[in-house]
């Protein structure tokens, strides 16, 4: 007899099926059973079809607050991003970022917590907040190079994934975009429209994300046979005033650049302002690239060739690492760990401004 004891003699159910019975009818463990409901990957093939079998033929619906309360889990995911509100909420970067990880958290019917980490004593209560268990694991977003918060994360042995990285050395798991291809790919392209004068607006260098796109942006010119000159380099903070501000000092050092690679497209719209303000015409005079195929990209006037970076798919990608760090446990990961770091491609959207 296949039925198990929560049927009657009438072969009518007498309660909800149990993690047990889908465990006996699929000829598997309990821990099987566990494993492949939380979606581990660690269950083989066969078994993961036999307890889908048996869940579908025993109509079992996993109870969550009793999975929660069973592994001392709340359910719950912190995205944390070290940044001020008004940049969150108005910058695309981010808005697509909360897309991607929002999406794939529900699928697996968890909870997202976005808190925004900006001074010390906001950093203290988020500690003493994960200290307490209230969430499984964080995701974390923007972080500079100086921020010690991905470390005491780790520390109080909570899983974690950065939505890029630190460092080229960086210990703690992370997706990251291909940055320095991202420069590289944007500079040859200015090359190929016959510039010569090529400047650049780069992020905060604290940050590595800033870093790699001025590596890709003077290895472009190094493949070109153009020297990099320092009065054609501007820092800002990725903000559209940044990208004002350092298009202004650009013009005054180098007013005959012909070309601006911006380290994201929010910069390249404030250094578009600044050149109509200079009667510098866009391409004719300067040509302009920013990066992230955002929204603004596609609006500016003229439409913003830009470099796209996958931003959604990689809010869905750390989301699905993270999710697998939760379910395996603590030390369940690859012995290598080179599979909780990637790398996706970027791509040149070309468009008028160019």
């Amino acid at each position: 007899m296949r039925e198990g004891s929560a049927r009657g003699v009438s072969g009518q159910r007498n309660g909800r099926p149990t993690l047990e019975e889908v465990a006996a009818l699929a000829g598997v463990g309990r821990g099987t059973v566990s494993r492949v409901i939380n979606g581990s990957p660690r269950v083989s093939e066969q078994a993961r079809e036999a307890v889908a079998r048996a869940v579908a033929e025993l109509g079992y619906v996993p109870n969550q607050a009793a999975r929660a309360l069973a592994g001392n889990r709340t359910d719950a995911v912190a995205l944390v991003i070290p940044e001020a509100e008004a940049r969150v909420f108005s910058e695309p970067y981010f808005l697509d970022l909360i897309r991607g990880v929002s999406a794939e958290l529900a699928q697996a019917d968890k909870q997202l917590l976005l808190t925004l980490v900006r001074t010390e004593a906001e950093r203290r209560r988020f500690e003493q907040y994960l200290a307490a268990q209230r969430v499984d694991g964080v995701l974390l977003a923007s972080v500079h190079g100086d921020d010690p918060l991905p470390d005491r994360m780790a520390r109080l042995g909570l899983p974690v994934v950065m939505n890029g990285r630190r460092s080229e050395a960086e210990p703690v798991d992370y997706v990251d975009s291909d940055n320095v291809g991202a420069g590289r790919a944007a500079v040859a392209h200015l090359v190929a429209r016959g510039r010569g004068r090529i400047a650049t607006i780069s992020g905060p260098l604290d940050m590595y994300v800033a870093r790699a796109r001025l590596a890709g942006y003077r290895a472009g010119l190094t493949e070109a046979g153009i020297a990099p000159e320092e009065p054609l380099l501007a820092v800002a903070d990725f903000t559209e005033e940044g990208g004002r501000l350092a298009m202004r000092a650009l013009l005054e050092r180098a007013p005959g650049l012909d070309a601006v690679f911006a380290a994201s497209d929010v910069m390249a719209a404030g250094a578009r302002g600044v050149l109509r303000e200079a009667g510098r015409r866009v391409p004719e005079d300067v040509a302009l690239v920013g990066v992230d195929d955002s929204v603004v990209a596609r609006l500016m006037d003229p439409p913003l060739t830009s470099v796209r970076q996958p931003i959604e798919e990689m809010g869905r990608t750390m989301t699905r690492l993270l999710l697998q760090k939760i379910a395996e446990g603590p030390g369940a990961g690859p012995a290598a760990g080179e599979e909780q770091r990637r790398v996706l491609p970027t791509e040149l959207i070309v468009r008028d401004s160019s």
